[in-house]
C-alpha cells in the first residue's frame, strides 16, 4: 500500500459495500487509507476486500445487520481490534422501502413506515452511537481532532418530487438524519469530532435500479439533473465525501452538502 495521500495512516469505517460505499472505499485505499467495511452481504464485502488486496490496499470487513444493536457493537469491536482506531466513519448503507409499503402518507403502510425508518435512521443511529463512543476515548490526532462522521441524506429530504419519488417514509428518514447530524455536530465539536451529511439526488447504484429503468424518471432527470442529464455516477459523489471525511475539511461541521447535479435549482418535470 502506498504511504502517500491524505488518508495515509488513517482508518475509515464505511457502512455498505456497493455503489457509493464501494466507490469511497476504493478511493480512500488509493490515497493510502485503511478501510473497514460493514455490510449485510458477505459476497459484496468479500469481493471488495479481494479487489483491495489486489490493488495493495488495506481493507477488512465485518458482516452485520445494522438494525441490530448487538451486530453493530460486534462489528465496531472488530474494526477497533483490526486497526486500533477509527478516524472517520461514512454511513452509506440504507434502504428504499417502496417494495415494503412506503409511499405517500395516504397510501403507505405502517409496516413500510417502520421498516424504512429502521433501515435508514435507526441503523445510522446505532452506528453513530458506537462510533462516537470510541472516538471520544481516542487521543487527539495531529490536527487536534478525534474523528469525523459523514452521514448519508438525500435531496428528497428538502427538495421532494411528488410525481416520481413519493416515498414519504424515505424522505422523513433522511430529514431526520439531517437533524441528527446537526445535533451531533453541536454536541461533539468540543470533543474534536466533526459531523456532516451529504445529500445526493438520484445516483446510479443498485438501490436505485427501479428508478433508473423507468422511462418517465429518465425523462424527468434530463431537466432535473441537468449537469448529467441522467443519474449521477457514484464516483462523482466520492470527491465531496472524501473532502468532508478528510483532514482538509477540519473546520467544517454541522453541514449538509447537496451533490445533486442541479436538482435543487432546476424546475424539471
Amino acid at each position: 500500500m502506498s504511504g502517500a495521500g491524505r488518508f495515509a495512516g488513517r482508518t475509515t469505517l464505511i457502512t455498505g459495500s456497493t455503489g457509493m460505499a464501494a466507490s469511497a472505499a476504493r478511493a480512500i485505499g488509493a490515497e493510502g487509507g485503511r478501510v473497514f467495511v460493514i455490510s449485510r452481504t458477505e459476497g459484496h464485502a468479500r469481493a471488495l476486500a479481494d479487489e483491495a488486496a489486489t490493488a495493495g490496499h488495506e481493507l477488512a470487513f465485518s458482516v452485520a445487520d445494522l438494525t441490530h444493536e448487538a451486530d453493530v457493537e460486534r462489528a465496531m469491536a472488530s474494526a477497533v481490534a483490526t486497526y486500533g482506531r477509527i478516524d472517520a466513519a461514512y454511513n452509506v448503507a440504507g434502504i428504499s422501502g417502496r417494495r415494503l409499503g412506503d409511499g405517500p402518507v395516504h397510501a403507505a403502510t405502517l409496516d413500510g413506515w417502520e421498516a424504512v425508518l429502521r433501515g435508514n435512521l435507526t441503523s445510522l443511529f446505532l452506528v453513530c452511537r458506537a462510533v462516537v463512543g470510541r472516538m471520544r476515548e481516542q487521543d487527539l490526532d495531529g490536527l487536534g481532532m478525534r474523528g469525523t462522521i459523514l452521514n448519508m441524506s438525500s435531496v428528497l429530504a428538502r427538495h421532494p418530487s411528488a410525481e416520481h419519488f413519493g416515498t414519504h417514509a424515505y424522505a422523513a428518514s433522511k430529514g431526520a438524519i439531517e437533524a441528527l447530524t446537526r445535533a451531533m455536530a453541536s454536541t461533539y465539536a468540543p470533543d474534536g469530532i466533526r459531523v456532516n451529511a451529504i445529500a445526493p439526488s438520484l445516483v446510479a447504484t443498485p438501490m436505485s435500479r427501479r428508478a433508473q429503468d423507468d422511462p418517465d424518471v429518465r425523462e424527468f432527470l434530463r431537466a432535473k439533473q441537468p449537469l448529467t442529464g441522467g443519474p449521477i455516477d457514484a464516483d462523482d459523489v466520492t470527491p465531496t465525501a472524501l473532502h468532508l471525511l478528510g483532514p482538509g475539511a477540519r473546520m467544517i461541521t454541522g453541514q449538509v452538502i447537496d451533490v445533486d447535479a442541479g436538482w435543487a435549482v432546476s424546475e424539471g418535470g
